[in-house]
C-alpha cells in the first residue's frame, strides 16, 4: 500500500559499523513536489489577498503617483516639495537615492489614502438599494438618482478585472431594522393565518414584547451589528445548523439533478471523469481566486464568502454542536462502489489528473471485484443518523489506528465520489422515473452518500449525475453555481465518437488505494442503528418530481408579472385547495448584497395573496376583479422579496433576538410563540444563469432539473422549483408518508390545475380587453 511504502521512504538505523541511512528517491521527490505546490499556493494567495486589499486599483497606478510626486519634487513645486523635504530630514542622508526613496514613501502613503477612499466611497455607494426597487425592460423609466448612482458605481468599479474576493472589503454590513418596523412587519404577515381574536392576542404579545423586553435585547443585537461583520450568519450556522440534533439526511442536505434533456454519454467511467475534472476545474479557479464574481446587472457585486468552502469540507459532528472543518488543499478524492471506499490521487507529476486519465482510475475501481469488509457497506449511515450517536461513534471506534486513518481520508478528500451500480432514469411520458431519480439523490438508499462531505458527486451507471450537498458550510445558489459550470463546460469538451473521455493518458496513473477497516461488533451495531434511523426516514419520504411544460418564464413576462411572485401566487392556490387553509409559508431569498450574508425568509401568504385565492376558489369575482387582485398580490410579494434582499426581512431578525434573550435566560412569550409556528409550506428557487459560459440561447435544452429538499414540517410540504425556460418549469415536491394531511402527487396535481387557472385568467382577460377595444 502507497501508504506503508511512504512510511519507509526514509529511514536509519544504527549498527557496530555506525549508521545506516535509507531513503526512496521516488517518494522524496513526491515530497519535494507536494512542498512546491504548497508554497506556490501561498505565494499565489498572498499575491491575491494584495491585489483584493487595494481593489479596485490596479498595482501599477502605484508608480503612475510616484512617478507624478517625484517629477513634482524635482520641479521644486509647491506641498509635494515641500513634504519631500520634510521626509528627507529624518533620512541618513540626502543623495538623490534617499530623494527617490523619500519620494517613493510618500507615493505609498498618497496612493493608499486614494484606495480606501475610493473603497469607502464605493461602500457608501453599495448601500444605496433605491435601484432594487425600480421597475427594468423596456418602457420603463429609471429615476435620475439611480442613473447617477449606476454611473459613480461603474466609475468606482473600474480599472483592473476583480478577483473572486474583491469586493468584500467594499461590501456594506447587513443593517439591522428597528424593532418597530420588524413588529409592523409580523403582524401584517400573520393576519391571514389568525381569526380576530387569536389576532387580538398577537397583538397584545407583540405590544408587550417592543414596549418591555424586546428594548433590552434590540439594545445588545445593535452592539453586535457594530461589532461582527454580519450580525446574524455566524448565529444562523451554528443554533440552525450545527446544533441541530437531528440526521442530515432529509432533514438538511438537498440535491441537485443532472440536466436531463440533453442526452449525454452513456460511459460511468467517462462522464464520471469528465464531471470530476470540471469540478477539479472550478476547484482551482476558487483557489487561484479566478472566478468570476456575480454581479448584479454586471455592476453589483454579490459577497463571495462562501465560496471558500465548497472543496476539501466536511461537518464533524459532536455531541452538543457538530463544527465545520475546511482543509486548505487535497491531493485526492475519494470514491464509493459498491459498498467499498477507494482514495484516487487526483495530482501526479506536479499537475492534476486529466479526464483520460482519471478514466483510467475509475475503470480500475469498477473492475475490483473484492467484497466489502464486515461493516464496510453500510458505514456512511453513522453519517446519515442521529449526529449525537455519530459523535459518540467516531470517538470510540475512528479515534485511532487503521480505521482513522481511512476516516482522515474521506473527510480531508477534495469530495467524494459514488458510482452507483444502477441507472437514473428520466421519460417525459413516466413521471415515476424522476421522482426516483430524486429520491435517490436526496437520500439514496441511506448508507451510500457521505452526508458530512461538503457534496457527495453521484454518477449512475448509465452516465447520468447529480449531487447530494451538505447544508451547513453553504446555500443552494453556490452548488448551483458550480452545477451550471459544470453543465456548460461540459458541452464545450465534449467526448469521443465512441463515448470516452478525449485524449490519450501521458503517463499510467495513480492506481486507486483501497481503505481498509477495522470494525468491530459494537462499531457495526452502532452502523446498524444510524441505518435503521435513516431508513425510517427515507421510507417516510413522499417525493413527487413534477415537469410543467404547457407554459414557463415566457406566458409570464407576457402577463407583466415576475416569474417567482406567479409561481409563489399558484403554489398559496395550491396549498389553500389542498388543505383548505392557509399557512405560513417560508420563501428562501439571499442576503448577499451585504458581507457574509446567506439568507432570509420572505412571507408569500399575504392579506393580499389570501384576498386573490378566495376570489379564485369563490368563483364569484369578475375576471377583471381577479386579475385586479392577482397583480396587486404579485406587487406585494415582489416588494416582500425585495425588502428581504436590502436587509429588511422579519425572521432572521426576531431569531436572533431570540438567542439573546437566550444568552440572557430571559423568557419572551412572544419569540416563543413566533419561533414555534410550523412552515407547513416550504418552498425555494433554484437559481440559474449565474456563468456566462452557459448559453442558453445556443443550448436552450441545456439547463438542470433543478433539485430539491426534504418537508421542514411532519404535515407540511417542501416544494423547490426552477424555471428552467421560457416554456418549462420543473418542480420538487416532498412530504412525509405518515402525516395523513399530506400527499406529494396529490400537491403537485393542484399546483398543475392553478398554473392552467391562471394561464386561463390571463387568456380569458385578454379577450375581453380586445373585445372592449374592438367595440371602441
Amino acid at each position: 500500500m502507497a501508504e506503508a511504502h511512504s512510511a519507509v521512504a526514509f529511514s536509519f538505523s544504527i549498527t557496530h559499523e555506525g549508521w545506516d541511512v535509507n531513503f526512496d528517491r521516488e517518494v522524496l521527490h513526491l515530497v519535494w513536489q507536494s512542498g512546491i505546490r504548497s508554497w506556490k499556493k501561498r505565494i499565489a494567495r498572498f499575491k491575491n489577498n494584495i491585489r483584493n486589499g487595494i481593489y479596485p486599483a490596479p498595482l501599477q497606478s502605484l508608480w503612475a503617483i510616484v512617478a507624478i510626486l517625484a517629477a513634482v519634487h524635482f520641479a521644486k513645486y509647491g506641498m509635494v516639495h515641500t513634504c519631500i523635504n520634510a521626509i528627507l530630514v529624518l533620512m541618513p542622508g540626502s543623495t538623490l537615492l534617499w530623494e527617490l526613496l523619500a519620494c517613493l514613501l510618500l507615493g505609498m502613503v498618497v496612493w493608499l489614502a486614494i484606495i480606501y477612499a475610493v473603497r469607502y466611497s464605493l461602500k457608501l455607494l453599495l448601500m444605496y438599494k433605491g435601484w432594487m426597487y425600480e421597475e427594468r425592460g423596456k418602457g420603463r423609466v429609471i429615476s435620475t438618482r439611480t442613473k447617477i448612482w449606476f454611473l459613480f458605481v461603474k466609475i468606482l468599479s473600474g480599472g483592473s478585472r476583480p478577483l473572486l474576493y474583491s469586493y468584500q472589503g467594499s461590501l456594506p454590513r447587513l443593517p439591522l431594522p428597528s424593532l418597530q418596523e420588524t413588529m409592523s412587519r409580523y403582524l401584517r404577515s400573520v393576519r391571514p393565518l389568525l381569526n380576530d381574536k387569536d389576532y387580538s392576542r398577537m397583538q397584545k404579545l407583540a405590544q408587550e414584547f417592543q414596549n418591555g423586553i424586546g428594548a433590552k435585547l434590540q439594545r445588545y443585537l445593535v452592539l453586535k451589528s457594530w461589532w461582527a461583520t454580519n450580525y446574524v450568519s455566524d448565529w444562523w450556522e451554528e443554533y440552525v445548523y450545527l446544533r441541530g440534533r437531528s440526521p442530515l439526511v432529509v432533514n438538511s442536505n438537498f440535491y441537485g439533478i443532472d440536466a436531463i434533456l440533453i442526452d449525454s454519454v452513456r460511459t460511468q467511467a467517462a462522464r464520471a471523469a469528465a464531471v470530476i475534472s470540471i469540478c477539479l476545474q472550478f476547484r482551482r479557479l476558487i483557489e487561484r481566486q479566478e472566478l468570476e464574481p456575480i454581479l448584479i446587472q454586471g455592476l453589483v457585486p454579490l459577497c463571495s464568502w462562501q465560496y471558500e468552502r465548497v472543496f476539501n469540507t466536511t461537518r464533524v459532528p459532536g455531541v452538543e454542536t457538530d463544527r465545520i472543518v475546511h482543509y486548505m488543499d487535497s491531493k485526492h478524492i475519494v470514491v464509493y462502489h459498491k459498498g467499498r471506499y477507494f482514495k484516487v490521487f487526483i495530482y501526479f507529476r506536479g499537475r492534476i489528473l486529466r479526464p483520460c486519465e482519471i478514466e483510467v482510475q475509475l475503470e480500475q475501481i469498477l473492475s475490483d471485484e473484492s467484497l466489502p469488509a464486515k461493516g464496510e457497506e453500510k458505514l456512511a449511515a453513522l453519517t446519515a443518523g442521529e449526529r449525537a450517536a455519530w459523535a459518540v461513534a467516531r470517538q470510540e471506534f475512528f479515534f485511532k489506528g487503521l480505521n482513522r486513518q481511512s476516516l482522515d481520508a474521506i473527510e480531508k478528500a477534495a469530495f467524494v465520489v459514488a458510482l452507483d451500480d444502477f441507472p437514473y432514469e428520466f421519460d417525459e411520458h413516466d413521471p415515476s422515473k424522476l421522482d426516483h431519480y430524486g429520491q435517490i439523490l436526496l437520500h439514496g438508499k441511506g448508507y451510500d452518500r457521505w452526508f458530512d462531505k461538503s457534496f457527495t458527486l453521484c454518477i449512475g451507471s448509465n452516465g447520468r449525475i447529480g449531487f447530494n450537498a451538505e447544508h451547513s458550510w453553504a446555500d443552494a445558489p453556490v452548488m448551483s453555481h458550480m452545477w451550471e459550470y459544470i453543465v456548460a463546460t461540459e458541452l464545450e469538451n465534449g467526448y469521443s465518437d465512441d463515448g470516452r473521455t478525449r485524449g490519450t493518458p501521458e503517463f499510467t496513473p495513480p492506481v486507486p488505494i483501497r481503505l481498509q477497516w477495522n470494525l468491530l461488533p459494537p462499531c457495526i451495531v452502532a452502523i446498524e442503528k444510524s441505518y435503521q434511523v435513516a431508513l425510517s426516514l427515507l421510507n417516510d419520504v413522499d417525493l413527487r418530481a413534477y415537469m410543467h411544460s404547457a407554459y414557463g418564464k415566457g406566458f409570464m413576462k407576457e402577463c407583466r408579472i415576475s416569474p417567482d411572485a406567479f409561481i409563489q401566487m399558484a403554489l398559496q392556490l395550491a396549498y389553500y385547495r389542498d388543505a383548505g387553509r392557509f399557512s405560513l409559508t417560508y420563501e428562501a431569498s439571499m442576503t448577499r448584497l451585504f458581507r457574509e450574508g446567506r439568507t432570509e425568509t420572505v412571507r408569500p401568504c399575504t392579506i393580499e395573496s389570501a384576498a386573490w385565492v378566495r376570489a379564485m376558489v369563490g368563483n364569484t369575482a369578475s375576471v377583471e376583479e381577479r386579475v385586479r387582485l392577482l397583480q396587486i398580490a404579485c406587487r406585494v410579494h415582489q416588494m416582500a422579496y425585495q425588502d428581504a434582499m436590502c436587509g429588511k426581512g422579519i425572521d432572521r431578525h426576531l431569531f436572533c433576538l431570540y438567542v439573546v434573550s437566550k444568552y440572557l435566560e430571559v423568557d419572551s412569550p412572544f419569540l416563543k410563540k413566533v419561533l414555534s409556528e410550523p412552515w407547513r409550506l416550504s418552498t425555494s428557487q433554484t437559481p440559474h444563469g449565474q456563468t456566462p459560459k452557459l448559453d442558453l440561447k445556443k443550448y436552450p435544452r441545456c439547463i438542470s432539473a433543478g433539485g430539491g429538499f426534504g418537508p421542514v414540517a411532519d404535515d407540511g410540504y417542501g416544494v423547490s422549483y426552477i424555471i428552467a425556460g421560457e416554456d418549462l418549469i420543473f418542480f420538487h415536491i416532498t412530504s412525509k408518508r405518515s402525516s395523513p394531511e399530506t400527499d406529494s402527487s396529490r400537491f403537485a396535481q393542484h399546483i398543475e390545475r392553478a398554473l392552467s387557472d391562471i394561464e386561463n385568467l390571463f387568456l380569458e382577460w385578454r379577450r375581453l380587453q380586445q373585445q372592449k377595444n374592438h367595440k371602441h
